[in-house]
């Protein structure tokens, strides 16, 4: 296991307007996570097509992306042990009435369509999405927090 596995976390449109931000972020915050990269972006079509270019092809798809570039998602690199894993897990099921309370879709959201968090679901597409999301590179610091995180 590698404390330096990279994930890709992004808050839809539905959880930005929702104010959720703050508490998604604080949750990977004190789980122990490190954020690394973050933004602000309101995709384009072609961009958030690109990200989604596994599903092109399905009913659903248009709508997708209509919804994904309605407002601003707000794109975020967490890095730590386990973190595709974990953040996934943290996120809860797509469809969120099948997510545990305790996880982010659990206590936030009811629709499949408005799950407020998108989680890269391997590390090779993790590495994928950050590249897509963040060319310009993410930051690399040390927390002095580590050796309180990890053994």
């Amino acid at each position: 296991m590698s404390v330096h596995e990279r994930t890709y976390i992004m808050i839809k449109p539905d959880g930005v307007q929702r104010g959720l931000i703050g508490k998604i972020i604080a949750r990977f915050e004190e789980r122990g996570y490190k954020l690394i990269a973050l933004k602000l972006v309101h995709a384009t079509p072609s961009h958030l097509e690109q990200h989604y270019a596994d599903l092109k092809g399905k009913p659903f798809f248009p709508g997708l992306i209509k919804y994904m570039a309605a407002g601003p998602v707000v794109a975020m690199v967490w890095q730590g042990i386990d973190a595709v894993k974990t953040g996934r897990v943290m996120l809860g099921a797509t469809n969120p009435l099948a997510s545990p309370i305790g996880s982010i879709r659990g206590d936030f959201a009811l629709a499949v369509g408005r799950n407020i968090c998108h989680g890269s679901d391997s590390v090779e597409n993790a590495e994928k999405e950050i590249q897509l999301w963040f060319p310009e590179g993410v930051v690399q610091y040390s927390s002095a927090l580590e050796s309180w995180i990890y053994e």
